[in-house]
């Protein structure tokens, strides 16, 4: 079973990994839309998005799609970001 703390703890050790998941509690976006939004280099928000579907906090919507994939945050990243927030 997945330590909910540690994630926590990865999740706000990395500001970038802390502002996509809290962008993503108010609303489905695309990575450009993140980066845009956020200030942060696309090459930054792709690392941080592969980072945060492997840890189950956030998942695709349109996995099948190459561009334009939009990205919503799962039950668990919701929990683990009341934690780590």
């Amino acid at each position: 079973m997945v330590n909910k703390w540690e994630l926590a703890g990865k999740v706000r050790s990395s500001s970038y990994r802390l502002r996509i998941l809290s962008k993503l509690l108010d609303s489905n976006k695309t990575p450009t839309q993140l980066s845009k939004e956020l200030n942060i280099k696309m090459s930054h928000i792709s690392r941080a998005l592969t980072e945060l579907v492997k840890m189950g906090l956030i998942e695709s919507l349109t996995p099948e799609l190459r561009k334009g994939k939009m990205y919503t945050i799962s039950k668990l990243g919701k929990e683990i970001l009341k934690r780590a927030g």
